[in-house]
């Protein structure tokens, strides 16, 4: 079947916070022109429109763009990947404090978007310095005004354990947060990426992590008050009011197939996976010369593909109902990665009645070591 989401990505940032190693370009707007139409000649590349249900564009700021640049972007996108039939699509965007206002905002609405992911990581502004974030606490404010004038769903990116925070400091984010009352909040521990400028930082001594206690405090904190407001947790990092999840990621979740275009996009269709290439100027050259974008594809063997399905959707509060899986991946769950399955059991990471594996409050916590753990079985890396 052909994917029924897609994810559009615009690398065009005002600045290159120190954390992000997405494909980001920054200082080159001179190529925005140019990147729109290069999207437009890889969407081509479809022959004919693919109605999704779910559209993300993200980046990057996709909200860096002015709002006729905005409109052209849509408009393109929307021309290749209608709304699929049935039940209105949901049709997401981020965007940055600062690059936020009411004009862009309208031409969003107007062209079908119904929801966007502010950026808003921190409220404070010590924390916003520590993540190199050019925006200030009085610009998430207006950003939000200039949402709900015209697009009916605001969700929030925060971000816990900047260097130098604090359990408080969270505490206060989080009450900010939701103040303004968004139906969608997203909570990541901060990662030093390989590579990045606060990567290079750290292993210079120039900053220090969060003790792995305090953030740890920091996520059960997060857990709590927002289950406390009425949020449903429903993924790892991502809360809910009900009826408001990400219907978009949950596709990624269940490992459902994805289109996905622009420079650093990541696709998943027919049982392959490929990433486009992460440089601008080179995904420029390539799609407007004709050229394949893909800078890497793989197809993995239907055991690795079962695998990798088990380790996406245990992070879902839905868990993994044995049925499904089986229909989707052709592997009984219990066959596949009996030893894991048998340690997180007794270890009290997953519950488990039968029907379906959920990750435990503490699942949640050591979520990464449970994964590294099915990886290790499906290596046959284990006794």
């Amino acid at each position: 079947m052909d994917p029924r989401t897609a994810y559009v990505h615009v690398p065009f940032c005002a600045h290159h916070c120190g954390y992000c190693d997405f494909a980001v370009t920054a200082g080159q707007d001179h190529l925005i022109e140019l990147y729109l139409e290069a999207v437009g000649a890889e969407l081509a590349g479809l022959r004919e429109p693919r109605p999704v249900e779910s559209l993300f564009i993200g980046g990057g700021t996709p909200t860096h763009l002015s709002a006729d640049q905005l409109r052209r972007l849509i408009e393109t996108v929307t021309r290749w990947l209608p709304p699929g039939r049935g039940a209105g699509r949901e049709f997401s965007i981020e965007a940055n404090p600062d690059s936020l206002t009411e004009e862009k905002t309208a031409v969003m609405a107007a062209l079908g978007v119904n929801r966007v992911s502010v950026g808003v990581q921190s409220f404070r502004p010590e924390s916003l310095a520590a993540l190199d974030r050019r925006h200030a606490p009085e610009h998430i404010g207006r950003a939000v005004d200039a949402v709900r004038k015209h697009i009916p769903v605001v969700s929030f990116d925060l971000i816990f354990g900047a260097p130098g925070s604090t359990i408080e400091g969270w505490r206060a984010d989080l009450d900010a947060a939701l103040a303004f009352d968004p139906q969608h909040v997203s909570t990541y521990g901060l990662t030093y990426e390989k590579g990045t400028p606060l990567w290079k930082r750290q292993t210079r001594g120039l900053v220090e992590a969060v003790p792995e206690d305090t953030e740890l405090a920091m996520y059960e904190h997060a857990m709590d008050r927002l289950a406390a407001a009425g949020f449903e947790h429903y993924e790892i990092s991502n809360f809910a009011r009900p009826g408001y999840r990400c219907r978009h990621n949950e596709r990624y979740w269940a490992n459902d197939a994805y289109y996905g275009f622009g420079v650093g996009a990541a696709r998943y269709v027919n049982g392959s996976r490929e990433l486009n290439v992460r440089d601008t100027k080179l995904y420029i050259r390539k799609a407007l010369g004709g050229e394949d974008v893909t800078f890497q594809r793989e197809t993995l063997e239907p055991r690795a593909r079962a695998f990798e399905t088990l380790a996406t959707q245990l992070r879902r509060a839905d868990g993994i109902d044995r049925v499904p899986f089986r229909a989707q991946t052709g592997f009984d769950l219990d066959a596949l990665a009996p030893v894991a399955l048998a340690l997180f059991r007794d270890h009290g990471i997953v519950t488990d009645d039968g029907h379906r594996v959920r990750l435990t409050r503490r699942g949640k916590c050591v979520a990464d070591a449970a994964v590294a753990e099915l990886l290790k079985e499906s290596d046959g890396l284990v006794d």
